[in-house]
């Protein structure tokens, strides 16, 4: 057996399951999944043969011949609307305190001023700010929620933070979002990048967000008047 962990519109389509319980048999392949996913839930099937649902094994996006052994972790990833709990952190500088993922609202403040304290050779910040707003595709939208797949969203913001710091001329990237129930005006992601002059920033910052948005495993529910609605992806 295999434990497939569930997440935004695919546990809709099995009756608001959180996971599915697969009978596979030890050291199977990707592709013997989605065939036994596509005889029991012809739907979803549908979505990984069309690439809209993708597999991950370990927390890592697979391909048909990757191997699954007893005890991987495996779930189905819809497409990302992007963000373990944590709260504030306080006391020393971590790198983790300049990526997480938190139920909690944050202060604009207080995260920009962490940035500033990583070198005082910081002339030039971005800052990308995130908010929920209460219209989406001609929709009115009463609130939002998000939900993210632990461990690997942290991962990935990880990643890109890392790459943000090799590939751009900046001193510190930041990048926080939130999960959970979001109210209409409440904050949802901010990234802000230090850099010594603006020019630097400037693009750094925009990268991260839409880097973001690509790759982390976030989902966005919005509850509207007519309904509950998965966004598949936004701008």
């Amino acid at each position: 057996m295999v434990t497939v962990k569930l997440f935004g519109m695919t546990k809709f389509l099995v009756g608001n399951k959180s996971a599915l319980s697969l009978p596979m048999a030890h050291s199977g392949k990707v592709k013997d999944l989605i065939e036994l996913i596509s005889t029991g839930y012809p739907q979803i099937g549908e979505l990984i043969q069309n690439k809209k649902v993708l597999v991950s094994v370990n927390q890592d996006i697979a391909h048909e011949e990757t191997v699954i052994h007893e005890h991987d972790e495996v779930a189905l990833l819809p497409p990302f609307a992007g963000g373990s709990e944590s709260n504030s952190p306080t006391g020393p500088l971590t790198d983790d305190m300049f990526v997480r993922i938190q139920r909690e609202d944050f202060s604009i403040d207080e995260e920009i001023n962490r940035v500033r304290s990583r070198s005082k050779q910081i002339g030039g910040i971005s800052i990308f700010l995130g908010t929920a707003r209460d219209r989406s595709r001609g929709r009115t939208v009463d609130s939002i929620t998000f939900e993210h797949y632990d461990g690997m969203a942290q991962k990935k913001l990880r990643e890109i933070r890392e790459r943000g710091l090799k590939e751009f001329n900046i001193i510190e990237l930041l990048i926080i979002h939130r999960y959970g129930d979001i109210s209409i005006g409440e904050n949802i992601v901010l990234i802000i990048a230090g850099a010594e002059h603006r020019a630097e920033s400037f693009p750094a910052c925009r990268w991260a967000i839409d880097e973001l948005k690509k790759i982390t495993p976030i989902w966005k529910l919005e509850h509207t008047p007519g309904g509950e609605v998965w966004v598949e992806e936004h701008p």
